[in-house]
């Protein structure tokens, strides 16, 4: 092997050895870009949670509010109604 096939055949395997590691960044930033759309895709599903969770409880305070009313106008009408005894 004369002086320049050992340049082609080295400047060959480094070619290999670029392409190689190109695949291999390739396959990592793919890997990264799914995680990134995962991400992306938790994040919207905690923000519509987080807007139910704030609905559900605004109706659980309206209901509370509503259930004390109801308990005082009880109050009020056990009151009203006379003793027997």
């Amino acid at each position: 092997m004369n002086m320049s096939e050992v340049f082609s055949t080295g400047a060959l395997l480094m070619m290999g050895a670029i392409l190689l590691v190109l695949l291999l960044q390739y396959l990592r930033v793919r890997e990264l870009w799914q995680m990134a759309l995962e991400c992306q895709k938790n994040a919207r599903w905690a923000r519509i949670w987080e807007a139910e969770n704030r609905e559900l409880r605004s109706a659980l305070r309206a209901e509370k509010a509503h259930i004390e009313q109801l308990q005082r106008k009880l109050v009020i009408l056990q009151e009203l109604i006379p003793a027997e005894g």
